[in-house]
């Protein structure tokens, strides 16, 4: 992939959409949130008109701090999963990126204050419209085994629509890189209403 990657998303959508561009603005990849579901379910397709499925993201439970959200491919088989750390998450959001059943690396956010503000100023009237210029959560990504760090994910300023960029600051095993995109992407989804 052709860092820095960015993720963007209408705020105002009936259905959460989120398209991912590379460096030179190519489509990654596009991404469709199903409506109305009990259990978190989501469609990856490699482009916008949606020609071609590249994975499917289901969640386990209905809805639970400590959800997990499988990777399958377009057979049907998985490939790995992103699992929130459950209550660990109030303050701080922590996630494990597993490959099968063996969490590899994490994805953690990097200043939980910031994402508390950014919470509570874009829940006041007027005030709130401009909160997406104000607060900027970033999160990293880094392996369990000796911690070094791998992406890091940004929001950028925005309005009307929600930006994220992200940054490889490390080494990615090219094996790994669509597990850290679709964590990623999921991460953003779940995070996305709470600041």
């Amino acid at each position: 992939m052709n860092y820095p990657l960015q993720l963007s998303f209408k705020i105002v959508a009936f259905a959460p959409q989120l398209k991912v561009t590379d460096a030179n603005g190519a489509t990654v990849c596009f991404v469709r949130q199903k409506m109305f579901k009990l259990k978190e379910a989501v469609e990856v397709f490699t482009d916008e008109a949606r020609s071609e499925k590249l994975c499917d993201i289901r969640a386990d439970r209905v809805i639970d701090f400590s959800a997990r959200y499988t990777f399958y491919d377009r057979d049907g088989n998985p490939f790995g999963a992103v699992r929130r750390k459950g209550m660990r998450s109030l303050w701080r959001a922590r996630y494990e990126i597993l490959d099968h059943e063996t969490p590899e690396m994490q994805i953690q956010e990097e200043r939980g204050w910031v994402k508390l503000m950014d919470g509570f100023f874009s829940e006041l009237p007027l005030i709130g419209l401009f909160s997406g210029y104000l607060f900027h959560p970033s999160y990293l990504i880094s392996r369990l085994d000796n911690g070094t760090p791998m992406v890091r994910v940004k929001k950028q300023p925005a309005f009307w629509e929600g930006r994220f960029s992200l940054e490889q600051i490390g080494a990615i095993d090219d094996g790994d890189q669509l597990r850290v995109m679709l964590s990623t992407l999921m991460m953003i989804l779940l995070e996305r209403r709470r600041g």
